[in-house]
């Protein structure tokens, strides 16, 4: 399972740690099973061909011995798609199957500005894999119709994430409402616009909180913070690990994602699965599978006040927090739960890793 660890591995590092944490639950894993193998590091871009050329080792050793069924490559765009890329060249060479899974927001934008050699070298990597895997109708329409794969080499598989077998009866009775953000904190994901929606003198530090969890430029943010006045309202806790964050995640009343770009973020699903009332945007392929005011509130990216009437929306209204929790573990069940997302992906490798049924 090739992908970036630690605190760059963001959304791919998770689907990696859920998918291995199923895995023992599937008949085809049972002589052979998932590893992870990382491709970034966590220091500069440049650094992360030294983390990429030990990979390709530990591949050529594996596939020396005789213990590699298969390589599943996780990529996202731009710096990514060439690290994967001769990750997914290396392997082919080496005559071992490698399915690629697709989490990037950006990848058909990344690739219609890109040059002609960076287009070319794309195609060529969407065409050598064994198999696709994307996140939904958007990504495989892209596949399919700009880069010309055939229908059968692409898989739509919906993210799922682990969640609690029911949802608590009642939430802690806190003085003061919990608002969420966690995620990495980039101008794309669009912590600034929280923070200038959580300005609007309608939010009393007396009677709520907002947490923003993440890595990246944290001081940036900070320091925005601290100009805007929110000392008292907003926390800054940096990256957490995944037990930290779900512990997080599971105290908060209404968590938030204002993205201007997203794939299908787990942290939403993860939010859904626990009965949080949930602010996102409808970016990605966030808008196929969820509806607005039925099982998530949408704003528009970049829309500070509609970020802040939403966040009322969601403190105050007691209907629609209900219907929300409600509504969205009713989603979480019936498509993104950890059982449904596991099993087609253990299909995938079954078929394309040749491995037990």
């Amino acid at each position: 399972m090739a992908g970036p660890l630690g605190p760059n591995g963001g959304g791919m590092l998770r689907v990696v740690d859920y998918l291995i944490q199923a895995q023992d639950g599937f008949e085809c894993y049972r002589d052979a099973h998932m590893v992870k193998l990382d491709t970034r590091g966590g220091g500069s871009p440049a650094s992360s061909f030294i983390y990429l050329g030990r990979a390709m080792a530990t591949i050529l050793r594996s596939r020396i011995d005789g213990s590699l069924a298969g390589l599943h490559v996780n990529m996202a765009e731009r710096l990514s798609v060439l690290r994967k890329g001769i990750l997914v060249m290396f392997a082919r060479s080496l005559g071992i199957p490698a399915v690629l899974h697709l989490h990037a927001a950006q990848m058909e934008s990344y690739y219609r500005t890109a040059s002609a050699p960076t287009r070319l070298f794309t195609r060529s990597i969407f065409r050598m894999t064994t198999h696709n895997i994307v996140l939904g109708d958007n990504s495989r329409r892209f596949l399919i119709d700009v880069i010309g794969i055939s229908p059968d080499k692409v898989s739509i598989v919906i993210n799922g994430v682990p969640g609690p077998a029911n949802l608590p009866e009642s939430r802690p009775d806190r003085p003061r409402k919990r608002v969420l953000f966690l995620g990495n904190l980039s101008d794309r994901k669009g912590p600034a616009d929280l923070l200038q929606a959580v300005a609007d003198p309608r939010f009393d530090p007396e009677t709520m909180e907002v947490f923003i969890v993440g890595g990246g430029d944290v001081e940036k943010y900070r320091r925005l913070s601290d100009r805007l006045g929110l000392q008292r309202l907003v926390s800054f806790l940096g990256w957490v690990d995944q037990a930290k964050a779900a512990e997080v995640l599971r105290s908060a009343d209404v968590m938030i994602l204002p993205s201007y770009d997203e794939g299908l973020p787990l942290v939403v699903l993860e939010a859904l699965a626990n009965g949080i009332p949930t602010i996102c945007t409808p970016v990605g392929e966030i808008p196929t599978v969820l509806q607005n005011r039925v099982d998530t509130l949408f704003v528009k990216p970049g829309d500070i006040q509609a970020i802040a009437d939403n966040l009322i929306d969601a403190l105050t209204d007691g209907e629609l927090r209900r219907s929300l929790v409600k509504n969205g573990r009713k989603a979480y069940e019936n498509r993104f739960s950890l059982a449904k997302f596991s099993s087609s992906v253990a299909a995938i490798h079954a078929k394309h890793f040749k491995l037990s049924h």
